[in-house]
């Protein structure tokens, strides 16, 4: 980009400045709004959970602390729909750990951007997930970092956790719950907030990959083995691409 640059534009760009203050941030109320719009929007899709986690076979008070305590959006519909097709409750399990293990990178990124006081860290470790990442890294400044995470945290778990229970509270009124099709809102939740992250060609060659392993061993893998298999993509494009560099005599690396 051949445009020349101000201070203000690079931190905006490449994340706030872990020392700034918000002299040159977005208004609260701005931030706010946001986090309040994702929070919302996603809180609401634990109604779905709900009533899937309880159409499986998941008690109402399993279902609620699956929210309570793990609250990791995808992999609790990962989990529930595993044991649901009768998958091995391990195998579920460690499909459904490997969906979450993304959060500890944010993990990573946030606690220098956050920078919370040791006592709290552990409990803003539990709102570490997807949509709280994705509000705090959009933000210029470190009071904004910190208020767009802790009103999407908030707002995301105590919503999720209510509609989780009135989800599993009303499964038994909707009745079979894969004639409503809600076993497949968690999925559609997850693609539409990963299509907009997937910004490179290397990106995108990852994500089919990993569609591809997924659903081609849907069918002849045990519940949950495929969702493992998936996590091979990241590897598989990388090992291409570094013989393709190799043989091109090309670096390897960069967006594109």
């Amino acid at each position: 980009m051949a445009e020349q640059t101000t201070p203000a534009d690079t931190r905006t760009t490449h994340g706030p400045d872990p020392g700034s203050t918000d002299k040159a941030g977005k208004p609260d109320a701005a931030v706010v709004r946001d986090a309040l719009g994702v929070g919302i929007a996603v809180g609401l899709s634990g109604f779905a959970f709900g009533v899937t986690a309880a159409g499986g076979g998941l008690s109402v008070l399993q279902t609620c602390a699956l929210s309570l305590l793990v609250f990791t959006g995808a992999s609790q519909f990962a989990l529930v729909g595993a044991l649901a097709a009768g998958g091995n409750p391990f195998t579920a399990a460690a499909g459904a750990f490997f969906l979450g293990v993304r959060n500890a990178f944010y993990g990573l990124r946030l606690s220098q951007l956050l920078a919370l006081p040791r006592a709290v860290r552990p409990f803003a470790a539990h709102w570490v997930i997807d949509e709280t990442a994705a509000v705090a890294l959009a933000q210029p400044t470190r009071r904004s970092v910190r208020m767009g995470f802790t009103v999407t945290g908030l707002t995301l778990y105590v919503l999720w956790n209510l509609t989780t229970l009135l989800g599993a509270l009303g499964a038994e009124a909707i009745g079979d719950t894969d004639a409503w099709g809600i076993d497949a809102a968690g999925p559609a939740v997850f693609l539409a907030l990963l299509a907009p992250m997937l910004r490179t060609i290397r990106e995108r060659a990852v994500a089919a990959v990993a569609v591809v392993l997924g659903l081609g061993l849907l069918p002849v893998l045990p519940a949950g083995v495929p969702v493992l298999a998936a996590a091979l993509a990241a590897p598989a494009v990388l090992c291409i691409e570094g013989r393709r560099s190799a043989a091109s005599g090309t670096p390897q690396g960069g967006d594109r």
